[in-house]
């Protein structure tokens, strides 16, 4: 006996592509953050 969600799956997309795109996203986003901080460090010395 299955429940409703289990029958009528509504994204059949495999998961790991979705975490490691979360992932990627997340890496460059805190990349981007430490590069401007690099940059302003720098400039204010």
């Amino acid at each position: 006996m299955m429940n409703e969600f289990e029958r009528n799956v509504q994204s059949k997309r495999n998961d790991v592509s979705d975490s490691g795109v979360g992932f990627a996203v997340s890496f460059g986003f805190f990349t981007v953050i430490f590069i401007i901080a690099t940059v302003i460090k720098l400039i204010g010395s």
